[in-house]
């Protein structure tokens, strides 16, 4: 293959680097291997699914690849926009299915990002060009 047309099946060829990184992380990237692995929308929660409405949208394509993963044993969910891992209540009852875990991973994701502890809203506050 060339540079600009990679080999289509490099992650099914995994590297050694690529497995410490889920490791790493604890927990595994499938939707390296399967690009049409989406969410079971069946699963939503009452919350995504009023999100959604609201938005206007009819998917989660931003949210496909946001899984319940773990950071020194206790669940969590990693937000790209803080590059940090973001920790689930302790007290929090998680399902055992994996695909109702990433849904509520998804909510608790939004959830977060809304509300006025994420670190971005004090960055806004100090570099916001329009003030309301």
């Amino acid at each position: 293959m060339t540079k600009n047309h990679p080999d289509p099946d490099r992650f099914l060829k995994d590297t050694d680097l690529e497995k410490q990184r889920e490791k790493m992380i604890g927990q595994h990237i499938g939707y390296r291997y399967d690009v049409n692995m989406m969410p079971d929308y069946q699963r939503l929660t009452p919350f995504l699914r009023k999100y959604m409405e609201t938005m206007g949208w009819e998917d989660l394509n931003w949210l496909e690849d946001v899984h319940m993963g773990y950071e020194e044993q206790r669940a969590a969910v990693f937000d790209r926009n803080i590059n940090g891992w973001v920790g689930v209540p302790e007290d929090m009852g998680l399902p055992k299915d994996q695909q109702a875990r990433d849904m509520l991973a998804r909510e608790l994701l939004v959830k977060f990002q809304m509300s006025r502890n994420h670190p971005l809203v004090d960055l806004r506050k100090a570099y916001g060009k329009f003030r309301r």
